[in-house]
C-alpha cells in the first residue's frame, strides 16, 4: 500500500516534513509520464494514484495542499522542462531568465494543484475513504480552471495522458476536462486499493469502487475503438494541400542572409513538381521577411513559385504603430483575399502585459520581431477559401485553447494551425504541441491542416489521427489529400458547460456524504 509504504519509510507526515514533499514532487513528475512523446499513459495513472494516496494520507487540509503544491511542481518540472528552450535562441540576451521562467511555471503549476489538494480535503473533511473521489474532483476543477484564468494556460493536462489512446475519443463528447475527469477517477480508483483499510466492510466497498472504475474505463476504451473502426465518410470537396516546411532555425530566422535563404527555400518547395499540383499551399507562421504592407517583390515571387495556386502563410502586417501575427490567402493572381490576425497572443512571448508602460522601461516581449510586441485581432472567424471550403484559422498558441475554437461565429469545414514550433526546441515542446491540435479535431470532429516552420507539419483527420507528416527539424513539403469532416460533436455543441455541471453536481454530492454522520459502532476508514 503506497500511502502505508510512504509512511513507514518516511515517517509520519509531520517528522520531517521535506520528506513528505519530495516524495510528493517525486510522484507528481511520474505523473507526467503520459504527456507526449511518451505517452506512457499507464505509468502517469500509476503516479497519480500514488500522489492521491500520498495526499489523502495527511491529517489536516492544510497538509494535503502542500503535499499538492509539491506534486503539482514536479509535475510541472517535467512535463514543462522544455520552456527553456526559447530563452536559448538569444543566449546572451535571455538565458539567465530560462531557470527563472521553469521555476515559475512549476510553483505556478503547484499552486493549482495545491487548491485541488485543499478543495478535496474541504470536501471530504474527516471521511477520509472519501478522499481520494473527493482529490479527483478537486484536480478536474483545477485542470478546468487553469484553461481559462489569466488568459489561459491548458497544456499538460491530466487528461493529456489519454490523447493517443482509444479513450482520447472521450474528448468528442466531453472536452479535455471530460479526459481529465476520466484519468482523476481512475487514479482515484486505484488509490483507494493502495490505501490503508480497516474493516472487511471498507475492503469490499474500496474493491467495488476499483472494479467500477476498471468496467468503465474498459466501456470508454471499448467505445473510442469503435468510433476509431468506423469507416470514413467522402469528403465534401476533392482538395488536396500542400504543406511547405522549411525548416528556418529561430536563432538565424531573422538573420538577413539566413531569411532571405529560408524564403527562397519556401519558393523552391512551393514550386516542386507533383503527379497532381495542390489546391492550396500552406506556408508556416511569420513565414516570410516582409510585412503585408510592405512586401516589395515578395507577393509577386510567391505567386510566380505557385504558378496559379492560392497560397495561405504567416506574416506579420502593421497598423501604424500596432503590428500584427497574421495569416493571408494569396488567391491565385496573386490578390490579397482575406486577412486573420492571431487574437490570442502568448503572455511574455508575444505580449508583455502593461506592454505600453513597460516598454518605456525596455522591457518588451522577445517572440516579436516587431516593436514592443503584438496587438491581439478581433477574435475568432471562419474565412471563406471559395471553392476550398470555410477555414478556421489558428495560429501557433490557439490551438491549445478549444474555447477558442468555439468562439468561432460558425462551423467551419475545416481547421488551418500554421505554427512556428522552432520556440519549442527539439524535444517535447513540439510533440505536445502537435497532440493538443489531435485534440482539437477530436473534439470538433474536424480536420486539421497543420504547418508549421521547423515540424511537425502534419495532416489530421477528424478522429485526431496523423495522416501525414514532415518529421521534426527536416525541410520538405507534403501534398495531402484533406479528410473527411465528421458530423458535429456533443462537445463541439455544449463547450466545457456540462463537465462544469457535472464537476459542481458531484462536489455537492461528496460534501453532503462527508457530513453524514459516521457510525461509531462499526470499523470505517
Amino acid at each position: 500500500m503506497i500511502a502505508g509504504a510512504l509512511r513507514r519509510v518516511f515517517g509520519a507526515a509531520a517528522r520531517p516534513r521535506w520528506r513528505v514533499l519530495a516524495a510528493a514532487a517525486a510522484l507528481g513528475a511520474v505523473s507526467a509520464a503520459g504527456q507526449a512523446p511518451l505517452g506512457w499513459w499507464w505509468l502517469a495513472l500509476s503516479g497519480f494514484a500514488g500522489v492521491l494516496a500520498l495526499i489523502g494520507a495527511e491529517d489536516s487540509t492544510r497538509r494535503m495542499a502542500w503535499a499538492g503544491w509539491a506534486a503539482g511542481a514536479g509535475y510541472g518540472i517535467a512535463a514543462m522542462f522544455w520552456i527553456v528552450e526559447p530563452f536559448q535562441v538569444e543566449a546572451d540576451r535571455y538565458a539567465w531568465m530560462a531557470p527563472f521562467a521553469l521555476a515559475f511555471l512549476a510553483l505556478g503549476m503547484g499552486l493549482f494543484w495545491a487548491f485541488a489538494a485543499a478543495l478535496g480535503g474541504a470536501v471530504s473533511g474527516r471521511k477520509r475513504w472519501l478522499r481520494p473521489l473527493a482529490l479527483a474532483l478537486g484536480f478536474a476543477t483545477s485542470d478546468l480552471l487553469r484553461g481559462y484564468i489569466f488568459t489561459g494556460f491548458p497544456w499538460a493536462l491530466l487528461g493529456h495522458s489519454f490523447i493517443a489512446t482509444p479513450l482520447g475519443q472521450l474528448a468528442a463528447l466531453a472536452g479535455p476536462v471530460g479526459l481529465t475527469l476520466v484519468f482523476t477517477f481512475a487514479a482515484a480508483a486505484l488509490a483507494q486499493l493502495l490505501s490503508p483499510t480497516a474493516g472487511r466492510r471498507a475492503r469490499f466497498a474500496r474493491a467495488a469502487i476499483a472494479a467500477v472504475a476498471a468496467v468503465a474505463l474498459a466501456a470508454g476504451w471499448a467505445w473510442g475503438a469503435v468510433r476509431l473502426a468506423e469507416p470514413e465518410l467522402p469528403p465534401s470537396r476533392d482538395v488536396v494541400v500542400r504543406l511547405v516546411q522549411p525548416n528556418a532555425t529561430q536563432a538565424l530566422k531573422w538573420q538577413p542572409e539566413y531569411a532571405r535563404e529560408f524564403f527562397y527555400r519556401q519558393l523552391e518547395l512551393s514550386a516542386a513538381p507533383a503527379t497532381r499540383r495542390p489546391d492550396l499551399i500552406i506556408w508556416p507562421e511569420t513565414s516570410v521577411p516582409f510585412l503585408l504592407d510592405d512586401p516589395g517583390a515578395g507577393i509577386s515571387m510567391i505567386t510566380e513559385a505557385a504558378a496559379g495556386v492560392p497560397v495561405a502563410l504567416g506574416v506579420q502586417r502593421s497598423e501604424g504603430r500596432r503590428y500584427f501575427n497574421s495569416l493571408v490567402l494569396l488567391g491565385a493572381d496573386g490578390a490579397i483575399g482575406p486577412v486573420y490576425d492571431k487574437f490570442h497572443l502568448t503572455p511574455f512571448g508575444e505580449y508583455i502585459p502593461f506592454g505600453d508602460t513597460l516598454a518605456q522601461f525596455g522591457i518588451s516581449a522577445f517572440a516579436a520581431q516587431q516593436g514592443h510586441g503584438y496587438s491581439a485581432g478581433p477574435g475568432a472567424v471562419v474565412l471563406d477559401f471559395g471553392a476550398l471550403g470555410r477555414v478556421q484559422p489558428l495560429i501557433c498558441y490557439e490551438a491549445v485553447f478549444p474555447q477558442d475554437l468555439h468562439a468561432a461565429p460558425e462551423r467551419p469545414d475545416w481547421l488551418m494551425q500554421i505554427t512556428n514550433d522552432s520556440w519549442f526546441g527539439a524535444l517535447a515542446g513540439p510533440q505536445q504541441h502537435l497532440a493538443q491540435a489531435r485534440l482539437r479535431a477530436i473534439e470538433t470532429g474536424l480536420p486539421m491542416a497543420r504547418a508549421a516552420n521547423t515540424g511537425i507539419s502534419a495532416m489530421i483527420d477528424a478522429w485526431g489521427r496523423v495522416r501525414a507528416e514532415i518529421a521534426l527539424n527536416t525541410a520538405g513539403f507534403l501534398d495531402v489529400a484533406l479528410p473527411a469532416a465528421l458530423p458535429q460533436t456533443a462537445y463541439a455543441r455544449q463547450g466545457d458547460g456540462p463537465v462544469f455541471a457535472l464537476i459542481v453536481v458531484l462536489l455537492a454530492l461528496a460534501a453532503t456524504l462527508a457530513r453524514l454522520p459516521i457510525d461509531r459502532t462499526r470499523p470505517h476508514a
